[in-house]
């Protein structure tokens, strides 16, 4: 007999004996009996013909391996995109939306590794352009009565219902009023310009419609019809809606519902509306001494950074919210819900995160749960340890959270690498700001059962595959 080998992995490994058939005294055939060599004190097995109805086939042994590797990797690619999956939901908390996810590989150089560097950092992208220039019309701006609206349930939400109001507005020839901005308490009121440039926002769209800060005192808005409008409101849906209130009302309140919170470019995409991206990606910015704040912070997380390059990661981690929650398994290998403290950290580190990468979280105030990530990440911080002092009092001792949500969604849109451990709208719109800034390296949570991993391999598939309603909006 002869045999051949073939190394199976480091526990076992295969042979093939020959038996020689013969038929009278002529050789007829050779046949390969398969055997299994495993390490001792197990003994070896070689499985023939005659045996195959009281013991196993190898050929069986090898066919299951390979056929559970099979499942658990398409798992591992299920999960990044079970990651980014919309749920049907109402306005309201959209942190229930679940993520998605899979192992996807990066293609067309969205992202590329920084050479040299400490750890799997990456470059940013500038290749992008907004698109919506070339395309707006040089229509002139009529104005036939007002439309009015208000900004809630924090920055992820306004940048939506900044979008839908200036289509309505475009669409029916009408003035845009500035917005307030409510919080979720009652009561929890302010000016818009008290965290938005008002400037910016009116000089950005005054080639596209007319935009005042104050309704005139003529104007009352008892006598105003309150429409809701569904996000992503399209030019057809406010033509057959709304625009035959407005005829008969002359002024308008429109409230932005989401029926979805699906951020993905759609088959329609291709044409979105030029006004739609000058909305969503070229109006909104924060008034100078918000601003100044949130850099300050940015600076101090970079300074912390100098031997890594001044990088640093935000992590959209809440206590309140995964509490809300209560993190599952979703059915997918490796796939959860949301990830706690120790889970982000050994995530991180499995990827190569040095121990001295800076770490910026957007839980409110520390706590104990967190001490997990602080032991393997020394360098993690949440806003009180790194808020410019003379500021404290206005924007971080305030009763309304809702400036700390704004700090928190801009420091995200800003960081070297953003990590959500949470789903929902305030992920989807970190990825469309980061998008626009040409900050692709976002890396979606998973177990990762090795050793270690890619970042690449955790990109998210927005970016990865393109499929972000940003990407039909910069070109």
């Amino acid at each position: 007999m002869n045999s051949d080998n073939n190394t199976l992995n480091g526990s076992f490994w295969q042979s093939f004996n020959y038996q020689v058939i013969k038929r009278g005294t002529e050789i007829s055939y050779l046949r390969k009996i398969p055997c299994l060599y495993l390490p001792p004190p197990q003994h070896n097995t070689c499985f023939s013909r005659e045996k195959e109805e009281m013991g196993v086939d190898l050929r069986q042994v090898v066919a299951g391996i390979l056929t559970i590797t099979m499942f658990v990797m398409l798992g591992q690619m299920l999960h990044r995109d079970y990651f980014d999956s919309l749920q049907e939901k109402a306005q309201g908390d959209a942190h229930d939306i679940e993520f998605e996810g899979s192992r996807v590989s990066v293609k067309d150089s969205l992202v590329g590794a920084l050479e040299g560097s400490k750890g799997p950092w990456m470059d940013d992208n500038n290749d992008l352009n907004p698109c919506w220039p070339t395309l707006l019309s040089d229509e002139a701006v009529s104005s036939k009565g007002y439309v009015t609206f208000s900004l809630t349930n924090g920055p992820e939400y306004h940048i939506s219902q900044i979008t839908d109001a200036v289509m309505v507005a475009k669409h029916l020839g009408a003035t845009l009023v500035l917005p307030d901005i409510r919080g979720s308490k009652p009561g929890d009121e302010r000016n818009f310009e008290d965290i938005y440039d008002a400037d910016k926002l009116i000089k950005s769209l005054e080639k596209v419609i007319k935009v005042v800060k104050q309704l005139p005192e003529e104007v009352s808005l008892r006598d105003m019809a309150i429409i809701k409008v569904p996000t992503r409101v399209t030019e057809d849906y406010i033509k057959e809606n709304i625009d035959p209130i407005f005829k008969s009302k002359g002024n308008i309140r429109v409230a932005t519902y989401f029926p979805s919170v699906n951020l993905r470019k759609s088959s329609q995409d291709g044409e979105t509306d030029p006004v739609a991206c000058l909305a969503m990606f070229g109006s909104l910015e924060l008034q100078p001494e918000l601003n100044a704040v949130v850099e300050s912070m940015v600076e101090r997380l970079r300074t912390h950074s100098r031997k890594l390059g001044d990088r640093f990661i935000a992590v959209d981690l809440r206590i309140d919210l995964l509490e809300k929650k209560h993190c599952h398994s979703t059915g997918v290998v490796g796939s959860k819900t949301c990830y706690n403290a120790q889970e982000i950290a050994l995530f991180l580190r499995k990827l190569g995160f040095a121990g001295d990468t800076t770490i910026y979280l957007t839980q409110p105030r520390w706590d104990s749960s967190l001490d997990i990530l602080k032991d393997i990440f020394p360098k993690t911080f949440t806003k009180e340890a790194i808020f410019p002092a003379s500021k404290k009092s206005k924007y971080l001792e305030s009763e309304s959270s809702e400036y700390e949500n704004v700090i928190d969604f801009y420091i995200s849109s800003r960081s070297d690498v953003f990590v959500p451990a949470i789903s929902g709208l305030f992920y989807a719109n970190i990825v469309g700001k980061r998008i626009a800034l040409g900050k692709p390296q976002v890396l979606v949570p998973a177990e990762i059962s090795e050793t270690s991993g890619l970042a690449t391999d955790f990109i998210s598939p927005y970016i990865s595959k393109k499929n972000h309603l940003a990407y039909s909006c910069f070109c």
